[in-house]
Parts: C-alpha cells; structure tokens; sequence
C-alpha cells in the first residue's frame, strides 16, 4: 500500500510500505495491505511504519487525521 505523511509545512513521508501503527483516539490501530476503507481521528503519539524493505520509522505527531481508500493511506498529521 502507498503511504503519505503530510504536515501544514511539507510531506514527510511518501512511499510504498508493509504496515502502519498509529495512535487512534480510542486507542492505537493498525493497518495492513488491502484494509478496508477508513477515517480516523488521530491524537498525540508515535505513527510506526514499516516500509517495503521491512525498515521501521518512527514519526511524532500532535494529532490529525487519517484516510484507508483503494489502498492507498493519507495522513494528515499536526
């Protein structure tokens, strides 16, 4: 699935990845490959991503929000 991580400022992050974890509202959640279509609100937290090549990165994020369409993830982070 495709990733992309932008902030007011710029894009942080753009790039086909293996697995997200981010910080729900309700509680951290995950998404993998072929998840269903989602939005989701954000609060403060870690975003973990697992790109292609099965490195990990780690973004801080304040909040935002978060958008599962046609395999394709935008996160719109604070």
């Amino acid at each position: 699935m495709y990733l992309e991580i932008i902030t007011p400022d710029k894009t942080l992050f753009s790039a086909e990845v293996k697995s997200i974890k981010l910080p729900g509202l309700d509680g951290s959640f995950g998404i993998l490959n072929r998840h269903a279509p989602l939005i989701a609100s954000l609060k403060k937290g870690t975003v973990k991503v697992v790109d292609a090549a099965n490195n990990t990165e780690n973004f801080k994020i304040n909040g935002g929000v978060v958008e599962m369409l046609d395999n394709k993830v935008i996160l719109l982070a604070e």
